[in-house]
Formats: C-alpha cells, sequence, structure tokens
C-alpha cells in the first residue's frame, strides 16, 4: 500500500477499509482480516494496524468478538458515509469552494462539470 505524507498512516489504512466496506467486499458482520494478516499484507507494523481497528471500533465501524477477531458492524457502510460526507462539509467543502470562486467557475459550470462526471463512469478512487 502507498501512503501519502499528509495523513496519519493507520487513517489511510482505516479509509482503504471504509472503501472496502464501501465496495462491498467487505460485508455486514463479516470478519476483517486479523491485525497480523493485515499488517504483513500491506507491510506495516502490527502496533499500526491495531491503531487502525481502535479507531474503527470507537467509531462504530468494526466490533470484536472475543477470541474470534473482529467484524464489520450492520450500520458500517452508513456511518462511514456519513463520517466522510461530515469531514467534506466541515473542512474540504471550504478549500473548494474558495478554489472555485478564486478562478471563477460558476453555480451552472460546476453543476455540469458534475453530471459529467456521474455520466462518466467508471470513476477511479485517489
Amino acid at each position: 500500500m502507498n501512503f501519502k505524507d499528509n495523513k496519519a498512516i493507520y487513517l489511510q489504512i482505516a479509509d482503504r477499509i471504509g472503501d472496502q466496506i464501501i465496495a462491498g467486499s467487505l460485508t455486514p458482520d463479516g470478519k476483517v482480516p486479523s491485525v497480523r494478516e493485515l499488517a504483513a499484507e500491506i507491510e506495516v507494523n502490527a502496533n499500526t494496524v491495531a491503531r487502525t481497528y481502535d479507531h474503527l471500533q470507537q467509531n462504530g465501524i468494526i466490533y470484536t468478538k472475543r477470541g474470534l477477531g473482529y467484524f464489520v458492524s450492520p450500520d458500517a457502510k452508513e456511518k462511514i458515509v456519513n463520517l466522510r460526507r461530515q469531514q467534506l462539509m466541515q473542512g474540504e467543502m471550504d478549500y473548494f469552494m474558495g478554489q472555485l470562486k478564486a478562478v471563477g467557475i460558476t453555480p451552472d459550470e460546476l453543476r455540469q462539470l458534475y453530471s459529467d462526471y456521474l455520466k462518466s463512469e467508471p470513476h477511479v478512487e485517489p
């Protein structure tokens, strides 16, 4: 897994797991890879994955079954979408809107750009 410098690694791993839940490759009440399995797969320290799982558990996205491991919460997809929407609206949107204004993109142009984007499936995630 390639990591970016602008965000903590454990949060990038959490985003990846969130992407897998949204895409359906990790399903509600389905088992999540063990800390050691995931650490080996993405070549990070097991403590980093443990921190990721703690973060996801605190946000209600995964849960543990003693002795069995971690599992996807039944409403994980909804929680992830809501968290990401909230982060977008509270943080990134101000910057984005400021940039649109600075370069003179009108609401009509933005509406058309977004409409064209939605029609151009499939989309490549960053």
